[in-house]
């Protein structure tokens, strides 16, 4: 995260503006420009009024790639365990150094 700082006609240090658009992604906690709700519960398995995340897009289609709604309903309802699932660890260590906003929908790949 890139700091700008202004000073005043002293060269004091007045205040920090951070240049970030204040998007993170829940997921990989990379600044993005747009991110997308992702529901820790897939609505099909009775998730629609509950807890969400917002993801980067790239997150968010990784993570319905390499797991399916059970799985994520039963063992990855909440961050964290999105976090330290096996499946996601060698994505989240390349999307981590990327500079990735969008990812092609690869569900059909699977």
């Amino acid at each position: 995260m890139r700091r700008r700082s202004i000073y005043n006609s002293q060269s004091e240090l007045i205040a920090p503006i951070a240049s970030v658009s204040g998007n993170c992604c829940a997921l990989c906690e990379r600044e993005v420009q747009q991110l997308s709700r992702h529901h820790l519960i897939p609505r099909e398995e009775g998730g629609r009024h509950g807890p969400t995340a917002d993801l980067c897009q790239p997150c968010h289609s990784s993570v319905h790639l390499l797991l399916d709604n059970k799985e994520l309903a039963r063992q990855y309802h909440t961050i964290e365990a999105l976090r330290g699932a096996e499946k996601l660890q060698k994505y989240l260590h390349w999307i981590r150094r990327s500079r990735v906003e969008r990812i092609s929908n690869r569900r059909g790949n699977k």
